[in-house]
């Protein structure tokens, strides 16, 4: 089992986005510290909900920073950014960190970046499977020319060649590239194109274990060997919080990500004016307490174990930062590396 950190850069009420984002950074370096295996970064525009902007710059920061753990990225907004350049920046992540970059990638939501980015809702609602092919192309090929609807422009040569890295093996050809999957359509959308699924924190065990059976039906369908479906590399995105009772890992959520979530949801400005349906911040944090690895290590590991073994998904992306504290997210961060991973061996 591969245990990770997810980090969402999330600004609690009264703290400075420069203090949030060194929180971030540092929650990440204790990752690597504590045996981690990896670390997720999330990326919002405009919003206090998260204040990264951009997954991708943060992945370079904490690979140049790290040796050993993985970096990734959960996720880059396909919408907002063109194929090429986030092919040419993750191919160079790819080359330099030995491998140890995945680009993780989503459609977002029908947010007012896309009218800052000029790239308009139709990229939004229409466009992500043209965005997500030209990627693959750009990340696979020698040459890629655009030929679709959005993306048209002469064949170019790909430089530099992820393939190109240093000791690599036959796994190393290219970064990782997951999708962020939160509907049925985007389901059959990765696994068509064999990629591996990113389920949010939002899902529990049964609706993680019914779109991991649909991935893999369609998968199947789509042609991919049987090995390929089977070792398919998920990810479970939760929420971890130890503590020595559960109603202190409870407690300490529950005083301080309510007043987050709230500013930061409550921030969200649809580019289109519709009407967004938002989480009750209490009735949100109550439901993740009680999915996700929220309580003493022994449950904590229960947790993760049960899940994958109802799910079948073996990798986790864990929210660390719940308490809005940088003393209490390193201590989080420490006791969930030596106090639940051996549980986990």
């Amino acid at each position: 089992m591969r245990v990770g950190t997810f980090v969402l850069a999330a600004q609690f009420p009264g703290q400075g986005q420069g203090e949030t984002l060194h929180r971030a950074v540092r929650s990440a370096e204790v990752a690597e510290e504590s045996g981690l295996d990896s670390v997720w970064l999330a990326e919002h525009h405009f919003v206090p909900y998260g204040v990264c902007p951009s997954a991708v710059t943060l992945a370079a920061l904490l690979l140049g920073r790290t040796k050993r753990i993985r970096v990734g990225t959960a996720v880059t907004v396909l919408p907002t950014a063109h194929p090429v350049a986030l092919g040419e920046q993750a191919a160079l992540l790819h080359l330099t960190s030995g491998g140890r970059f995945t680009l993780g990638v989503g459609r977002g939501g029908p947010w007012v970046d896309l009218e800052v980015f000029g790239s308009g809702l139709r990229a939004y609602e229409e466009g992500f499977p043209e965005s997500l092919d030209l990627l693959l192309r750009w990340l696979r090929e020698p040459r890629v020319a655009g030929l679709g609807e959005r993306f048209t422009f002469r064949e170019v040569p790909v430089v530099p060649r992820p393939d190109e890295i240093l000791d690599g093996g036959p796994d190393d050809a290219c970064p990782e590239v997951i999708v962020a999957c939160t509907s049925p359509k985007s389901v059959k959308l990765a696994a068509d194109r064999g990629l591996p699924m990113l389920l949010g924190m939002h899902c529990g065990d049964e609706e993680k274990a019914e779109m991991v059976a649909l991935w893999r039906r369609e998968a199947r369908a789509a042609g991919h060997t049987a090995e390929k479906v089977a070792t398919a590399g998920h990810v479970s995105a939760g929420v971890a919080q130890i503590a020595d009772r559960r109603a202190e890992a409870a407690e300490t959520l529950l005083k301080s990500m309510p007043g987050w979530l709230k500013q930061g949801l409550d921030a969200h400005v649809t580019v289109d004016g519709r009407h967004r349906a938002m989480r009750d911040p209490v009735a949100y944090t109550e439901l993740l307490c009680g999915l996700h690895p929220v309580g003493t290590p022994r449950l904590a590991a229960d947790r993760l174990a049960a899940t994958s073994e109802r799910t079948g998904i073996t990798r986790f992306a864990l929210l660390v930062e719940g308490s809005g504290d940088l003393a209490a997210t390193e201590e989080n961060v420490r006791r969930l590396g030596a106090e639940v991973l051996p549980m986990l061996s």
